[in-house]
């Protein structure tokens, strides 16, 4: 047998009201998140995140400008390129671009690349260079012209490497 559920007051109503000070304090509490919230926007950076805006979705590219694409290359003794980038060896592009001061200033962290490529594809040509190569495609009003331009960033000679 189930007991029976207690019988209740008559007058309760069942709400739980705030006292003055609890409706000042949380009044208070949203009051300095929003203070917070609203600097964040009008001054915070992307490092202030959530406090501060996320610039790649509160602001608008400039339909004109070219887009930037990081790509980062292995050539061959014949001239042709492997893509390294995409997951071919371990990293995506958005880890490469979070690195590009770093191998500006230590190339020789690209052969890494270029052995790591080798283990993955042991049976392919040897890579003689790698490149960190910045692809340009340009826009007009939001559209691709079919202007394409590349710039090499960071390159590093393989079999200068000892």
């Amino acid at each position: 047998m189930v007991p029976a559920p207690p019988a209740r007051d008559p007058g309760e109503t069942g709400v739980l009201t705030l006292s003055p000070t609890g409706r000042r304090t949380r009044l208070a509490a949203c009051a300095v998140v929003l203070a917070v919230l609203l600097g964040g926007n009008l001054w915070g950076t992307d490092a202030d995140f959530p406090f501060g805006p996320f610039r790649m979705y509160s602001t608008r590219a400039d339909p004109d400008r070219p887009v930037v694409s990081t790509r980062v290359v292995g050539l061959t003794a014949a001239g042709e390129e492997i893509r390294l980038s995409g997951g071919e060896v371990g990293l995506r592009r958005a880890e490469f671009e979070g690195q590009l001061s770093r191998l500006a200033e230590q190339p020789d962290l690209l052969s890494l690349l270029a052995e790591s490529y080798a283990d993955h594809h042991p049976d392919a040509e040897p890579l003689v260079e790698v490149r960190v190569v910045l692809r340009r495609y340009a826009l007009e009003d939001g559209r691709r012209t079919g202007e394409v331009t590349d710039d090499v960033v960071v390159a590093h000679d393989l079999e200068a490497t000892p």
